[in-house]
């Protein structure tokens, strides 16, 4: 089952943290899976959950509990790319609690989700814990940095019948808590085996004054259209950045905890798409999330340590792709301390040309999952009716409620004239650009 659900994947060969889990998982009892973001750790523990599910048992078998909404999205579009022929849900914040208890009704045999939604369900009988084997922790120190400690070790005190725990981290762990269960516990460790600084090219710019603004939209200007992640602090930095970039015309996305879900999903499924090149963001986006590598990690407020750092910038070196990391500073701060080596000063021109428009631009469409709608029946509207070529329709993402499609920018009025008043599967929907 293994070898299809990696076909299934487009997968040739497991990298070597993959191997091991899967190795390590043949022997029984706990594990703890240590690996840099963007290193393939949703794999490397859901191959092994695979190995352990069985078809003629009723209920969840596996929980996976996890400290983000994208992450429980990502982790349940990939189970179900792997075509297992076993059903994956997920339930996070942000989602209708209703829609969820429905999907609970008939449950899943994996079913992942943030812990406050998860003891949610829980602790009214939506989910049936008797036949869950298995618990994943994923990312478990971010879940602890979030402050779900109590949602936590409510829902593993009412597992009573596990049998394997499995623990993921991109940041090393001396004490694993108590609650967790977990005693003898196996570690793979393979932090160490993409140390940032050698994959990445590391610059830092100074701006003459201590606003850092016009030297950031100077460097996005000469970045041209690569794909690029601006990390911020705060929220209120994103927004405030974000304004400044809508006034002088640089289209980009932004992303942060205060959004709403469907903000949020839009932003990312805009840059994952190509409709946007920039996305503002703060720490939230550093690890966990599923957008395509970048080529360029912009620190336009520094990170208080290295572990912050580290995980920014894996969003650079995913895969062993490679990339460039700038970090800004204003005429008074320091470079951090925890640089092993001093990066490469770079300068910026003084009048800043703004990049072409991006190749792309994104179709919303109206009705999801949840309208019995799919890709094949977007592919089937946009090329047949739409005029499009099959190379002038990119990504298609379909949710419960809505799909966006990206299509080609210089196509996107034509497109949007020939579906005027066309319906999907019989319903009219509304279809617009998305903004």
């Amino acid at each position: 089952m293994i070898e299809k659900a990696l076909v299934n994947l487009k997968i040739k060969e497991l990298n070597a943290m993959q191997l091991s889990a899967l190795e390590i998982a043949k022997k029984g009892g706990d594990f703890m899976l240590l690996s840099p973001t963007g290193s393939g750790k949703t794999l490397g523990f859901l191959l092994p959950v695979l190995g352990l599910l069985k078809p003629n048992v009723a209920g969840v078998q596996a929980l996976v509990i996890v400290p983000s909404r994208e992450l429980a999205l990502q982790i349940e579009q990939v189970f179900k790319q792997m075509g297992t022929g076993f059903k994956a849900n997920s339930c996070y914040g942000g989602h209708n609690t209703r829609t969820e208890k429905n999907n609970l009704s008939h449950p899943p045999a994996v079913l992942i989700g943030t812990p406050g939604r998860l003891a949610y369900h829980i602790d009214r009988g939506n989910v049936e814990t008797t036949n869950i084997h298995t618990l994943v922790l994923d990312e478990f120190d971010k879940a602890l940095e979030f402050g779900f400690k109590t949602e936590m070790e409510f829902i593993i005190g009412r597992l009573k019948g596990l049998k394997k725990r499995i623990l993921t981290s991109a940041t090393a762990m001396d004490l694993v808590p108590e609650f967790t269960g977990i005693k003898n516990i196996a570690k793979i460790d393979f932090l160490q085996d993409s140390p940032v600084e050698n994959v990445l090219k590391l610059k830092y710019l100074r701006a003459a004054e201590n606003d850092k603004l016009d030297l950031l939209f100077s460097l996005i200007c000469s970045l041209k259209n690569k794909a690029t992640l601006v990390f911020c602090n705060h929220r209120e930095a994103v927004e405030r950045i974000g304004d400044l970039l809508a006034a002088k015309g640089l289209a980009h996305g932004e992303f942060h905890g205060g959004m709403d879900q469907e903000d949020r999903e839009r932003s990312l499924i805009k840059f994952r798409n190509g409709s946007h090149r920039t996305l503002i963001t703060t720490d939230l986006a550093a690890r966990g999330l599923d957008i395509p590598e970048i080529e360029a990690v912009v620190h336009y407020q520094l990170p208080n340590t290295l572990d912050i750092f580290t995980h920014r910038n894996g969003r650079t070196a995913r895969m062993n792709a490679e990339g460039t990391a700038y970090l800004m500073l204003a005429a008074e701060d320091h470079l951090p301390e925890f640089l092993t080596t001093k990066p490469e000063l770079d300068t910026m021109a003084e009048n800043p040309v703004l990049p072409a428009q991006a190749p792309w631009q994104t179709l919303y469409i109206g009705a999801g999952k949840k309208d019995k709608i799919n890709k094949m029946d977007i592919v089937g509207m946009l090329l047949k009716i739409g005029g499009l070529k099959k190379e002038e329709l990119g990504l298609i993402e379909v949710l419960d409620n809505a799909a966006y499609a990206a299509v080609a920018a210089p196509k996107m009025q034509m497109v949007l004239k020939n579906i005027r008043g066309e319906k999907i599967k019989g319903k009219k929907v509304k279809m617009e650009i998305s903004h």
